[in-house]
């Protein structure tokens, strides 16, 4: 058996501890929850939404582990082909398949006596799977094309945002391994449980784009802009608020943003209009048809005016990409009633 020395590689990273942000209860108790695992050397497994910084917790874990000074080797599973996947991770020897002139070294090779992060762990084939489980149980791997063992000391940290328990009882991930790598399993939370987190980011990237323009003064966020950026729901989490911040610091042309591109696919030009549009109260709101609203099933006319209501309000909010000012001046109403109707709806918009 062989063991392996350690080896510079080009995935390694070697950096401080990683920045993390966030003043929300339910971003402190994640942090507690990470700090206290990060010493322990077992794997731990990352679950969460895209966006959320599933890459940016495994690194912390890394950081403020004992191997902190050793490597982090990371690999995008999802990046890969299926049949390059294991050449990836355990390497190979010279000859082993067709161009394979050299002898690769492999990530787990690269990671010893460190970390190695799995992002996206859930696309790995299921042959890779159980050459994974072997290392994991007992250290020992073999490089494709090789006979010979090799042993390491890799801590495995993976991440992914699929169901994994459901895709083991289907039979598309092995329980095993499972098993093996959910010493601890670790949720990030999504950006919009991450109650006034909102503003804190939003400020901490808008800073960091105005150094990056040279820009002195760094625009400020009026207060509507700001309440739309705090109520907006975030599909893309905290990656997606960068990108719509920076967007309207580059797009800013005073020190103040009025104005937010939450979708930068919309046209500025509108959408073409539907041959039939709702008559009677639906007149004059832009890309309504009748197929979207129909009141019909509603039990009473109470009813039925609440629903008008918020359809209303979020058809005009998403076409406003949620100004709120914008949004009351769409429907005809003042801003106090705006927000009255959103205080009213706000658990199912």
């Amino acid at each position: 058996m062989v063991k392996i020395t350690m080896a510079r590689h080009p995935c390694v990273q070697h950096s401080i501890v990683p920045e993390a942000l966030g003043q929300s209860e339910v971003f402190l108790d994640f942090q507690e929850r990470l700090s206290r695992v990060a010493p322990i050397e077992r794997p731990v497994l990352i679950l969460g939404e895209r966006g959320t910084g599933k890459e940016l917790a495994a690194s912390r874990l890394h950081f403020l582990s004992h191997r902190w000074e050793k490597p982090l080797v990371t690999l995008n599973c999802a990046s890969l082909a299926p049949t390059l996947v294991e050449t990836e991770l355990f390497g190979h020897e010279k000859g082993a398949f067709t161009g394979a002139a050299h002898r690769r070294t492999g990530r787990f090779e690269a990671a010893h006596r460190g970390t190695l992060f799995l992002d996206e762990i859930g696309t790995v084939p299921m042959e890779v799977q159980e050459k994974i489980l072997r290392v994991v149980e007992y250290g020992v791997f073999e490089r494709v094309g090789g006979s010979l063992p090799m042993e390491v000391d890799v801590r495995i940290i993976s991440a992914t945002n699929a169901d994994l328990p459901t895709m083991a009882r289907q039979g598309r991930f092995k329980e095993d391994l499972l098993d093996r790598l959910s010493f601890e399993v670790l949720f990030v939370p999504p950006l919009r449980e991450r109650k006034g987190d909102i503003s804190l980011l939003a400020r901490h990237f808008a800073m960091r784009m105005a150094y990056e323009l040279g820009i002195d003064a760094v625009p400020e966020f009026s207060a509507s802009a700001m309440e739309g950026l705090e109520h907006y729901p975030w599909y893309g989490n905290v990656r997606e608020l960068k990108n719509v911040v920076e967007r309207a610091v580059y797009r800013a042309r005073g020190r103040v943003i009025h104005d937010i591109v939450f979708d930068p696919f919309v046209s500025p030009y509108g959408a073409i209009p539907h041959k039939k549009t709702v008559e009677g109260a639906f007149d004059g709101v832009s890309r309504v048809s009748k197929a979207d609203y129909d009141p019909s099933g509603e039990t009473s006319l109470i009813a039925a005016r609440k629903a008008l209501e918020l359809f209303m309000l979020r058809n005009a909010l998403e076409s406003n990409r949620y100004n709120q000012k914008k949004a009351a001046d769409q429907l005809g109403i003042s801003y106090d009633q705006l927000r009255g109707l959103y205080r009213k709806y706000k658990e199912r918009l």
